[in-house]
């Protein structure tokens, strides 16, 4: 599994590279890669120490009302129990400002919690800055998408 997610994300760094995507489109692919991949591989510290240390503002695609300026450790991020086989497509890399990248993409697979799976497919979109020299994400907005199940909700979700 871990080859296979490093090959997708060499695949993935070398296909963007032929197009004409500036610099920080550039950075925040390969910021992206690494993002998702270490959710894959449940490495928390990583996924944590990209979001944004002012906060990140979320809407998660379960419905429900759109999530204050949160600041998640790697901790919560584990005991949130996101387990699963999820996987990121067709990303889209559009700068919009100086650093600002804004990013959609489709995040679809089979997600986990505990013993309840279930079939995920939603639209999302997020907002990469750049802070104090890397790219982090700062703003994340998950909508389900047709034919697929949305976000799982869990204990945590409930959590201040």
């Amino acid at each position: 599994m871990r080859n296979l997610s490093i090959f997708m994300c060499l695949f993935f760094m070398a296909s963007i590279q032929a197009d004409n995507h500036t610099k920080a489109e550039q950075e925040v692919a390969k910021a992206f890669a690494e993002y998702f991949n270490a959710r894959s591989e449940q490495d928390w510290d990583t996924v944590a120490a990209m979001e944004s240390a002012s906060g990140t503002f979320n809407t998660n695609s379960d419905g429900s009302f759109h999530k204050g300026l949160a600041k998640t450790t790697a901790a919560q991020w584990g005991a949130s129990g996101q387990l699963g086989s999820l996987n990121t497509y067709y990303p889209e890399f559009s700068q919009i400002s100086d650093g600002v990248v804004y990013v959609r993409f489709y995040y679809e697979g089979i997600a986990q919690n505990g013993s309840i799976s279930s079939d995920y497919r939603t639209r999302v979109s997020q907002n990469w800055v750049k802070e104090e020299g890397k790219w982090v994400v700062k703003t994340s907005h998950y909508s389900p998408a047709q034919f697929g199940g949305v976000h799982i909700t869990v204990a945590t979700d409930f959590d201040n």
